[in-house]
């Protein structure tokens, strides 16, 4: 079939990702010799200063990796946790029924830096000066800035003006928004890094005794310090409508840590798909499996109506139980091997049928007759909340279909077998004022909590968010072969949910699955503010053609139509049982890039 550009194929690495100077930096990195999880963390930096509005440093990380001297599948959970005074009670003392989707308030742990320091310290090779090199590199020598961050800055360059006067100083150089295409440059941030980098080379010669000391400027050191500072001197206008500060202290990050987790995993067809745990939404791609294991996927048109809708309604069940019963599992008891089980699939599979649901439905395990109760009537009495100033994840609202969720992604395989899939994100500039001692902003992920007590995603002291940052890992036979994902918030595991199926089900290449037309549906509620839901909801891209689209509608969907080429930022890497490795990225937004050889 037609494509948009090659599937690449190589045998000593691949690098994809959403923006082709990280895919770059990345693909440099393999080339001096170092391995997959030193060019995904030189990369990811590179793209916290290419796209500041997607992903920064004090964003998150979540990863899921092969490691092939270890031989183990392993998830870096670099999601930082709430602090030690954001409790219900407070937040309610301050007027509030939600948590806003920008300010200071939404603010948890910053996790991104400390797990990539995990991740070089345990599975890197390269001394750290080469992982932060190129990013220091951009911002201090300045990057083309992208149209569609030059368009995000002019959006908000009033706000700042009036309300955040420390990001218009770093955003509006000379008061004026960044043209596009021209170099910017974010010289504060740049010393930042280096500064970093100093204290940690002054710790000696030792690769992880530099690390180390890196991670300590971080989380106990100078930037610790200033976050500090900054958190309990200012207060800011945020989606709320009011100026609040924050609840983050210095000692907040001092306390936590990056660690490695354990998988979840599900079987379908011969693979393996490897998640995180519940405390991410990633287990909904694997309930979806488990509802479409009961039906011919193959024999379906993998853009036509009977795949879409049925994909679709399957999804929608997922995403309901996500609402139920997902959360840290640290703080709640997920019943995630049930959720999972056969028996559980053929129950909830008959609840699938040829007219479109416009009902969430979740799954009524005994012993959670109650909780589920309580979601559903939460969910009932926060719906039709208004959006505010800053609300939510990026948009991209320059589009005729805007849509919520955007961060960033990246896969790496090299040449040992070892591989990685990382969605960075948060700390992007519309979400926090710039702390002008660093360069940059923070993160705004606890938007993802609700303020009502005894649910899975309740609010709580050092608890982490349930978050939709969601990279994917699957096997082969037992053999390590596939890493894929995507930004797009609430739609990163329907977007993957397709790249997947239809490279199992009708043996499309990477780039031939990616290339096809893409949906999603937004029939549950947000997981960022307003936490909006659109029952019945179906964005299809046009190219599915006017025929699909009418049997849609005929079904029941309220079907939105986008704009070609609109839908999805995917990218994937595979190494397939010759040892041959493949890469592709989305043409989507004309910046995704795969590079190999």
């Amino acid at each position: 079939m037609f494509t948009t550009r090659p599937e690449i194929l190589g045998t000593f690495g691949v690098v994809t990702s959403t923006h082709w100077i990280a895919s770059a930096v990345g693909m440099a990195i393999l080339e001096k010799g170092g391995n997959a999880f030193d060019a995904c963390a030189a990369s990811a930096f590179v793209l916290q200063i290419v796209e500041p509005h997607l992903c920064g440093p004090a964003g998150e990380a979540p990863a899921i990796f092969y490691s092939k001297r270890t031989g183990k599948v392993e998830v870096l959970c670099s999601q930082g946790v709430t602090p030690a005074a954001a409790t219900i009670e407070e937040y309610k003392r301050r007027g509030l029924d939600m948590i806003p989707g920008s300010g200071l308030l939404a603010t948890v742990v910053p996790g991104a830096f400390d797990g990539w320091m995990l991740l070089l310290r345990e599975h890197g090779s390269l001394p750290l000066r080469d992982i932060l090199a190129p990013a220091i590199s951009y911002a201090r020598d300045g990057h083309p800035m992208l149209p569609r961050v030059a368009d995000a800055i002019a959006a908000q360059a009033e706000f700042f003006t009036k309300e955040w006067p420390t990001s218009a100083a770093t955003w509006l150089p000379g008061g004026e928004p960044p043209k596009a295409r021209a170099l910017f440059r974010n010289p504060m941030l740049a010393i930042t890094y280096e500064r970093i980098l100093s204290e940690a080379e002054s710790a000696g010669g030792d690769r992880v005794q530099q690390i180390e000391a890196a991670r300590h400027s971080f989380m106990k050191g100078f930037v610790a310090e200033a976050i500090d500072r900054f958190c309990r001197t200012t207060e800011v206008m945020d989606a709320s409508g009011q100026r609040n500060g924050a609840v983050l202290t210095g000692q907040d990050m001092a306390e936590w840590q990056a660690s490695f987790d354990e998988p979840q995993t599900y079987d379908y067809h011969g693979w393996t798909v490897c998640k995180q745990r519940p405390w991410g939404q990633g287990p909904a791609l694997l309930q979806s499996l488990s509802l479409l294991k009961g039906f011919d996927i193959g024999k379906m048109d993998p853009a036509g109506p009977d795949y879409i809708h049925t994909v679709v309604e399957a999804m929608k069940l997922a995403y309901a139980d996500r609402e139920a019963y997902y959360g840290d599992p640290d703080f709640h008891d997920v019943p995630i091997d049930r959720l999972l089980s056969d028996a559980h699939a053929d129950e909830r599979r008959t609840l699938i049928g040829d007219t479109a649901s416009a009902e969430l439905r979740p799954s009524v395990l005994p012993g959670f007759e109650e909780q589920v109760r309580r979601t559903l009537e939460n969910l009932a009495r926060t719906r039709g909340h208004g959006t505010g100033v800053g609300a939510g994840e990026p948009t991209m609202a320059h589009l005729k279909t805007a849509k919520r969720g955007d961060t960033v992604h990246i896969d790496v395989i090299d040449r040992w077998g070892n591989m990685i899939s990382a969605t960075p994100s948060g700390g992007w500039l519309q979400s926090s004022p710039v702390i002008p001692e660093l360069g940059f902003p923070l993160n705004s992920r606890a938007q993802m909590f609700w303020l009502e007590p005894d649910l899975p995603t309740s609010l709580e002291p050092r608890k982490r968010p349930r978050t939709t940052l969601t990279p994917s890992l699957a096997l082969q036979d037992g053999r390590p072969a596939l890493v894929f994902g995507t930004p797009g918030g609430d739609q990163q595991d329907q977007w993957q949910l397709s790249l997947f199926l239809r490279r199992v089900h009708h043996g499309l290449n990477l780039q031939e699955a990616i290339d096809l037309p893409l949906f999603h549906t937004g029939h549950f509620p947000s997981s960022f503010y307003p936490r909006e839901a659109r029952p019945g909801h179906l964005m299809v891209e046009s190219t599915v053609g006017e025929a699909t689209i009418a049997e849609l509608r005929r079904r029941g969907h309220a079907v939105e139509v986008a704009e070609p080429w609109t839908v999805g930022r995917l990218t994937a890497a595979e190494k397939d049982e010759s040892g041959l490795l493949h890469a592709a990225a989305t043409p989507r937004l004309m910046q995704a890039y795969a590079i190999g050889r």
